[in-house]
């Protein structure tokens, strides 16, 4: 992420989008004795809205600086560092795995695709991933300048969700972001 992202994604104003995005991102979706992975927190805003309400919370993260720090923040929290689209953990390891604002980092639509059948093995029978992404507009692209961005089109991610094993692909939009669930069974 560039500097600019970097400050925003630790700033106040962020804090207070996610805690208006995860309450709509997983709206209805009960994870209270849920075995969670959550992939690319980043510095954590996520995983503080979410270690409350999962009964336990693994975070995977890409960064080794946002890695060592999430892991001193959250000391009842697993956290490893490594590459989302080859997933450090046994087949069926987790009962829910989720994502937020973070797909668009990955460099090309063919990583995300990994990243999906990564989540989709790690997922027990009848698990669920959820998450959300954003959409473009000016504050976003302005945040993005000279950064890694592949936006996600909700359009079409439904079929690449399927395609990675997923059942049951629920797609729901708003003006700056989309919202996904998918099942595997």
């Amino acid at each position: 992420m560039n500097l600019i992202h970097r400050l925003y994604c630790r700033s106040r104003p962020w804090r207070a989008h996610v805690r208006a995005l995860l309450p709509w991102a997983l709206d209805g979706i009960s994870l209270e004795r849920a075995a969670v992975l959550e992939l690319g927190p980043g510095p954590g805003l996520t995983t503080d809205w979410l270690v409350s309400r999962v009964g336990s919370l693994t975070c995977l993260e890409y960064d080794e600086a946002d890695a060592s720090a999430l892991a001193r923040g959250h000391p009842g929290v697993v956290v490893r560092r490594g590459d989302a689209t080859a997933l450090p953990f046994e087949s069926g390891s987790f009962d829910a795995v989720v994502c937020f604002t973070m797909l668009h980092h990955l460099p090309s639509a063919a990583a995300q695709d990994r990243l999906c059948a990564e989540a989709a093995r790690v997922l027990r029978p009848s698990g669920l991933f959820a998450g959300s992404d954003s959409r473009w507009g000016p504050l976003f692209a302005l945040a993005h300048v000279g950064d890694t961005c592949t936006l996600v089109d909700p359009e079409a991610l439904p079929a690449r969700l399927e395609v990675a094993g997923f059942d049951h692909v629920e797609i729901d939009t708003r003006r700056d972001a989309f919202r996904f669930r998918a099942h595997v069974d």
